[in-house]
């Protein structure tokens, strides 16, 4: 190939060349944020059974709430004593959880105001008193659940999940959300609640419904198959590149030792 021929040849693959160095670096840069995606859910998963596996203790007092967060406190385990307001729960749709495994498919997380005793802090927490399966919205077919008058209880400390992009609209007027929002249902029932919420381990109640039960953590983590998908795409593209630029230089190469 002559010296002009090599300079053309070098215009000609000029773009392509930057677009695969462009999509090489992308797809190796999503395997390396897979990886550290990776480290990140170990951790947490790690920090989570941390939590759940440790002893209840107190409820803090009302008056510590507001030092509290999620990345510090939650997950952690407390007894709480406290008297349901069972006229104001609201219901929360759900296909399922990842930490809790008897849901049985679609229903309700109940979410009821509890109001604690002056003697343990004072104030109003929503808790999560479990799920309902579909058809047992309705507190009159489970009445045997609604608990009246102070009651102990083991939970668990959660913050409110606000509503994603696609999630669909609260419709407070039917009683309804589809996000564990405690703090929007706190508000269209009139409660001043705490700023976390309480999710339910025990007691179950008579009739069984809510129904409680122990988190366990059963967070998905596929982060190492995806990381394994973007190195093999870059490898992918490097060869197929690699046989591209190959196969044109000898196309060119023939082509000007035939002229």
């Amino acid at each position: 190939m002559t010296a002009a021929g090599r300079s053309s040849w070098r215009r000609g693959v000029l773009v392509p060349s930057l677009a695969a160095t462009a999509a090489f670096a992308v797809l190796v840069a999503l395997g390396v944020w897979q990886i550290e995606r990776k480290a990140w859910k170990e951790a947490l998963i790690a920090t989570i059974a941390e939590r759940l596996s440790a002893p209840p203790a107190a409820l803090p007092w009302r008056a510590d709430w507001p030092r509290l967060d999620a990345e510090a406190d939650e997950f952690l385990r407390v007894t709480v004593t406290a008297e349901f307001e069972n006229d104001k729960e609201g219901l929360v749709y759900t296909s399922g959880s990842t930490l809790r495994e008897a849901t049985g498919g679609p229903g309700y997380w109940v979410f009821t105001p509890a109001r604690l005793a002056v003697d343990t802090g004072d104030g109003y927490l929503m808790v999560n008193r479990g799920f309902v399966p579909e058809g047992r919205q309705n507190p009159a077919t489970r009445a045997a659940g609604e608990v009246a008058g102070p009651v102990e209880f083991i939970g668990v400390l959660r913050w409110p999940e606000a509503p994603g992009l696609f999630t669909p609209n609260a419709d407070a007027a039917h009683n309804l959300w589809f996000s564990r929002d405690s703090a929007a249902i706190a508000a269209a029932k009139g409660i001043d609640a705490a700023p976390f919420y309480i999710e339910l381990e025990s007691p179950d109640p008579p009739g069984g419904l809510p129904r409680a039960g122990r988190l366990q953590p059963n967070l998905p983590n596929n982060h190492l198959q995806y990381a394994l998908t973007w190195f093999g795409l870059a490898a992918v593209l490097t060869g197929v590149y690699t046989a591209w630029l190959f196969g044109n230089w000898r196309q060119q190469d023939g082509a000007g030792e035939g002229q």
